[in-house]
């Protein structure tokens, strides 16, 4: 069901990405490139490596427009009189962002008669109706491992926060009061846990290698593939193929998976009452994985501890959205935050060379890095998003 884009599967795509340079690309004929990216604001004025925002547009337009390219940049993408609507339609390219994404629809898709390659600018390309550009032959790209430590680094913060209950403790110092018992009880080394993660590709197990010094009592994962047994004993991992067995014996379960037909709504009523009673679920991978609803209620009856994560099933979240205020019995265990745990500076500076280095490939008629490469010409090139 899940892939770590790993490299036994990067063989059949480095033949298979032979096909994939446009024959009309070429580096001297303009085009126009589109992205779709979200405002810094005053915060992205002041620190340019803010790269994916609006106001400093990936560190791409000089160069862009140095081509001879039109590049259009811009955060309106709602509704059919839209930036992104409107551009769309005679774009070559289209490049947005995961963390507040430009969702490129089958209807808007169809509308774009030009469209030649969308660039996700990160990792993750579910917000693109991945079958239409399979049918419309238009290549889907993401800079594969750009921000995957710096998501594997949040997982384990947001773990740890969820574990020593350290968020009401904080609010409680913001408040003026000082009644340890009420956090203590409520707290609990994470030393000696069972941790399970659903995906173990690339995120999925540098989470692994970043628990080891916390002593786990056992690392538990469930993937499509087996890891090597090499990379199994590194990280003291044990696979599980039933999803409902490993989640039962888990203190700690994280999500690290892509989302797609078959991992939409994974974590649902049914598995949730599968969990340890009182388990903690941390999801950095795509928030409609889990059911807003089912994890709201499990997390107010007791069956969860804490859930926490920065992923929301429509981003930016509305202000009603559940998972802003959901809490336990003890008015804890929300560990949500705003989509940033895969846009670091460090991560932004990453992403937006690589978007520049897919770029540059296309203009150029090369082939592209194969671990890139979602969709190619007129076929699926990776199982990240599900076996096809």
């Amino acid at each position: 069901m899940f892939s770590r884009l790993a490299s036994r599967q990067l063989a059949a795509s480095r033949a298979a990405s032979r096909t994939l340079a446009s024959p009309s690309a070429s580096w001297n004929r303009g085009m126009k490139v589109l992205a779709i990216l979200y405002r810094g604001g005053e915060a992205a004025k002041q620190e340019p490596r803010l790269l994916g925002t609006v106001e400093n547009e990936l560190g791409l337009r000089s160069w862009l427009e140095s081509q001879g390219h039109e590049f259009i940049v811009s955060d309106d993408k709602e509704g059919p009189n839209s930036v992104l609507s409107q551009h769309i339609k005679d774009a070559e390219v289209v490049i947005t962002t995961p963390f507040h994404p430009g969702y490129l629809t089958k209807d808007l898709i169809d509308t774009a008669k030009n469209l030649k390659v969308c660039v996700t600018a990160g990792v993750g390309s579910d917000h693109v109706d991945l079958n239409a550009a399979v049918d419309r032959k238009i290549q889907v790209l993401e800079v594969t491992g750009s921000n995957v430590t710096s998501v594997a680094e949040h997982v384990v913060m947001t773990i740890l926060l969820l574990v020593r209950n350290f968020v009401p403790a904080h609010e409680m110092i913001e408040r003026g009061d000082w009644m340890v018992s009420d956090i203590a009880r409520n707290a609990f080394d994470l030393e000696g846990k069972v941790v399970g993660t659903i995906g173990a590709g690339r995120i999925g197990y540098r989470v692994l290698e970043r628990l080891m010094p916390f002593d786990t009592k056992e690392h538990l994962y469930y993937d499509y593939a087996a890891l090597p047994q090499e990379a199994e004993k590194k990280v003291r991992a044990r696979r599980v193929e039933d999803l409902k067995e490993m989640v039962s014996q888990c203190d700690v379960v994280t999500v690290n998976a892509p989302l797609h037909e078959g991992t939409k709504g994974l974590v649902n009523a049914d598995l949730l009452k599968h969990f340890k009673k009182g388990a903690w679920l941390v999801n950095t991978a795509r928030g409609a994985i889990c059911d807003k609803d089912a994890v709201a209620a499990a997390l107010k009856s007791g069956q969860l501890t804490g859930y926490g994560g920065d992923v929301w099933n429509v981003q930016p979240a509305p202000k009603d959205h559940v998972w802003r205020t959901m809490k336990n019995s003890l008015g804890a265990g929300n560990g949500m935050v705003p989509h940033y745990s895969g846009t670091t500076l460090d991560a932004q500076a990453r992403y937006a060379a690589g978007t520049r280095s897919i770029l540059e490939n296309y203009f150029k008629g090369q082939a592209q890095n194969p671990a890139n490469i979602i969709v190619g010409v007129g076929k699926y090139e990776s199982k990240a998003y599900g076996q096809r």
